[in-house]
């Protein structure tokens, strides 16, 4: 198995074992906001250009620990206040060193879009995501057939979350629905692990007009926001180049910083 088909595996053996002991209404009785429309990440980015959505990530299958010991505490009020458009919690225990309770922290620290960043298989995450406080989930071209994506962005937004849609290639273009609401394109090849920004600059062409599209993955410097901001991009995700600082919020506040002065 190549590392995509190991780590969906895995999330299939995780999301039954939670099954036996918790259910919808569970998660429902958790949160007293849960019905409540979530904070906008696609307005925001149909508002505003660059945008930075920051990402907390302790871990990764390729490089192994980025971060391990720092809490989110210490960083995500900080990617608020030196303008992120968004946070981008990784919540994957195993693969990534995530936790869901950490999603929960986030939403107390940031009134800004909240992303849980997972792999996304069934509606049971759905109403986990829904419940610790994300804004907006991720589903997964990659790992996903047309109709279940269809499937999961529909009941994303019976519970009031925003969906957006990652894709690598040119053929899983035809995985975009109307229920989508933003557009990722995956610099980095999910079975291979390998990154090139080239994959932004080749796809975002044939990208719909309607909806925004935001880069992820291997984005590390200011020209290279720069150049895929010039070809239409909105939003860019950002986590490792923040992460393996000691301090990721300052190292976010100087990326702003040299980001903004280099737009004047």
């Amino acid at each position: 198995m190549n590392i995509l088909e190991t780590i969906i595996a895995e999330k299939q053996k995780e999301i039954a074992e939670k099954k036996e002991s918790l259910d919808i209404d569970f998660f429902r009785s958790m949160n007293v906001d849960f019905d409540k429309q979530g904070i906008s990440l696609k307005e925001k980015l149909l508002k505003s250009n660059p945008n930075i959505i920051a990402e907390f990530k302790r871990k990764s299958p390729s490089k192994g620990w980025i971060n391990e010991k720092i809490h989110i505490s210490d960083v995500v009020p900080g990617y608020e206040e030196h303008g992120a458009a968004a946070v981008s919690v990784l919540t994957d225990a195993t693969f990534f060193g995530g936790d869901i309770a950490e999603l929960k922290i986030a939403r107390l620290e940031v009134d800004i879009p909240l992303l849980r960043k997972d792999f996304i298989i069934d509606e049971f995450q759905l109403y986990e995501a829904k419940s610790y406080g994300a804004d907006v989930i991720l589903l997964i071209a990659a790992c996903l057939s047309k109709e279940k994506i269809k499937q999961l962005a529909a009941k994303a937004k019976e519970l009031n979350l925003e969906v957006l849609l990652e894709i690598h290639s040119k053929e899983e273009i035809e995985f975009i629905c109307d229920e989508v609401d933003i557009i990722g394109i995956n610099n980095r090849n999910l079975e291979t692990f390998v990154t090139d920004i080239k994959t932004s600059m080749h796809l975002i062409e044939f990208m719909p007009a309607d909806r925004p599209v935001i880069s992820e993955s291997g984005i590390n410097d200011i020209d290279t926001i720069i150049t895929l901001q010039n070809l239409g991009f909105k939003g860019f995700l950002i986590g490792e180049a923040f992460m393996r600082t000691q301090k990721p919020a300052i190292a976010f506040a100087d990326f702003m910083k040299q980001l903004k002065a280099k737009l004047r």
